[in-house]
């Protein structure tokens, strides 16, 4: 048996970086296994590995409090920060026509979350026990299934209660399973609510689509007569005329080449010019006159070529802005985010960082790249930097005090807050500072999730010691009933009113709520019945407000009302 005393010293030596690591490991990989069983058809993801910490505490398998607290904040600071990072670049475009409706809906689901959570509490609780409120901020956010706003409200007890916060994590574990059911299920029921059909909805898609196809492109062949244009580039001129167009062949000296936007302009060159029948005029009068020539070559085979969106200018076009078909000649059929395929559609925005699938002649499908930045090898390499850089300003930023009158403390956005408003600013304009902002998906997606699950494992393991007291002596039964009313009642308010007095399609409602509750798995649902990209895009448009909205909430919650 003393052969065996490493061993059993290793488990049980708290205070050892073996032990803690060896901790984080088992609660980590155990969590994750777990959450890839589905229960009903939906699995609850890297979110396993809370209730995987809750049981390492329970018995007793711990670290000390400051080292898991520690571990807890910089897993808390790197997910949010990441989180801030992917929507940063589609956070202000998302304010446009249709988005500003669904952003304004999204917001009202949110607060109407919140009151929802208050009625409970006024109606359940309110006994005079100072850790009652907090414990249902913890129930809201695990009714919406929001990872991020249980970190704020964490951190912002912390400020408020010191070591003596409760620990909210057991709410919040209460009500998480039944939240991503009752979201799915939400969304089924407004659907004989409304008396949606779906495949109306689904023809009223095609029909939108249909709409929406690029015009048929106008095609001329110019001469240019214009002196202004003697040594300026491709470039220079779109630009000046500020109308979209594309020069696809261009004769010099009776030799044919494929210009880029440094082709440099000649008087008496001869070109062919793809442009909307709207604007031919006006280019017209710009460069030249007309010619009766054809030196069009329409032989090239075709390529297909996955290209990366990295100038921050195409940031929230549409692809059917963009006319890819009419001006480039070129096709794109995938668009794929985080990810994530999504169809592509001519209503589809596109941010930095998508990769769109293109289907074209060679030479055009060059263009569309060189327009589209497609700076794959400056990309390639996440810039830790600029990450790092993002978080100390966060975290000075977060570090601010507000005094509010009739607020205990004062208001700090603190280290969810901070890093998450500097790095959606950074990733939104550092490219006009010279800062290389993007990340890969995977990169991203990995920085990503360490971050969540360290701090996960951190909030579990704190939390097991008292779990099953809380849960089974205590409150446990309420929290997941106040957590399934607090899921169901704002979608059963918000999803008929954008159905009957917006008049949204049912699919497009789908897509907005799961990104209302930022749940990935109420997405996916979506998408499983809906052949078209109208879930991921209101999933998309309404995701960056709500994340960041469900975070501050969450801050703003537990200073004013859990002091």
């Amino acid at each position: 048996m003393e052969s065996f005393n490493w061993l059993i010293s290793l488990f049980t030596t708290t205070d050892s970086v073996a032990h803690i690591a060896l901790l984080y490991a088992i609660v980590i990989a155990v969590g994750v296994y777990l959450g890839k069983i589905k229960f009903f058809g939906i699995s609850l993801g890297v979110t396993f590995v809370l209730f995987a910490g809750i049981v390492a505490g329970h018995f007793g398998f711990t670290a000390p409090t400051p080292i898991l607290t520690f571990i807890q904040d910089f897993g808390l600071i790197l997910f949010v920060f990441m989180i801030g990072m992917q929507v940063g670049p589609g956070f202000f475009e998302s304010f446009g026509k249709a988005g500003v409706k669904l952003n304004a809906l999204a917001t009202t689901g949110i607060l109407l979350n919140i009151l929802v959570m208050f009625a409970c509490y006024f109606i359940f609780f309110n006994t005079g026990d100072p850790s009652e409120l907090p414990m249902m901020v913890g129930t809201l956010y695990g009714a919406v299934t929001n990872t991020p706003g249980l970190g704020a409200a964490n951190e912002a007890l912390t400020t408020v209660f010191g070591s003596n916060a409760p620990q909210i994590a057991s709410a919040y574990a209460c009500a998480y399973p039944l939240g991503v059911l009752g979201i799915i299920g939400a969304t089924i029921l407004i659907r004989y609510i409304c008396k949606v059909k779906l495949e109306k909805e689904e023809d009223e898609l095609q029909a939108m689509e249909e709409t929406n196809i690029n015009k048929k492109p106008y095609k001329m062949h110019l001469e240019v007569t214009n002196k202004y244009l003697e040594g300026k580039t491709l470039l220079q001129v779109h630009d000046f005329l500020n109308r979209d167009f594309v020069v696809s062949r261009l004769v010099h000296n009776g030799e044919l080449s494929i210009p880029n936007r440094n082709t440099i302009f000649h008087m008496g060159d001869q070109m062919l010019i793809v442009c909307a029948e709207a604007d031919q005029e006006a280019i017209m009068a710009f460069i030249g006159p007309k010619l009766d020539i054809d030196f069009e070559q329409s032989d090239q085979p075709l390529v297909s070529k996955r290209i990366l969106v990295t100038n921050p200018k195409i940031n929230g076009k549409t692809l059917g802005g963009m006319h890819f078909s009419s001006m480039y000649g070129v096709n794109v059929t995938r668009v794929t985010r985080h990810g994530m395929d999504l169809f592509a559609s001519a209503s589809l925005p596109l941010q930095v960082g998508d990769r769109i699938m293109v289907v074209g002649p060679q030479d055009a499908v060059d263009r569309v790249a060189n327009k589209m930045g497609n700076s794959i090898k400056r990309l390639d390499t996440p810039n830790i930097a600029t990450i790092f850089v993002g978080i100390i300003i966060g975290i000075i930023f977060g570090s601010l005090p507000l005094a509010i009158p009739g607020m205990p403390v004062p208001l700090k956005l603190g280290i969810a807050g901070g890093p998450l408003i500097i790095a959606i600013l950074i990733g939104r304009y550092g490219y006009k500072i010279k800062l290389v902002t993007y990340t890969t998906t995977s990169a991203n997606m990995m920085l990503r999730e360490i971050g969540l699950v360290l701090f996960l494992a951190s909030v579990g393991i704190k939390a097991g010691a008292g779990f099953f007291e809380t849960v089974v002596e205590g409150n446990g039964l309420l929290y997941v009933l106040t957590g399934f009313l607090i899921t169901v009642i704002p979608i059963l308010i918000v999803g008929p009113i954008a159905r009957m007095r917006y008049k949204f399609n049912y699919f497009t409602i789908m897509g907005m709520i799961a990104g209302t509750y930022t749940d990935p798995p109420a997405l996916a649902y979506a998408n499983s019945v809906c052949s078209k990209e109208a879930p991921a895009v209101g999933y998309s448009t309404v995701y960056p407000l709500s994340m960041f909205l469900r975070i501050f909430t969450a801050q703003l919650l537990v200073l004013f009302f859990c002091g």
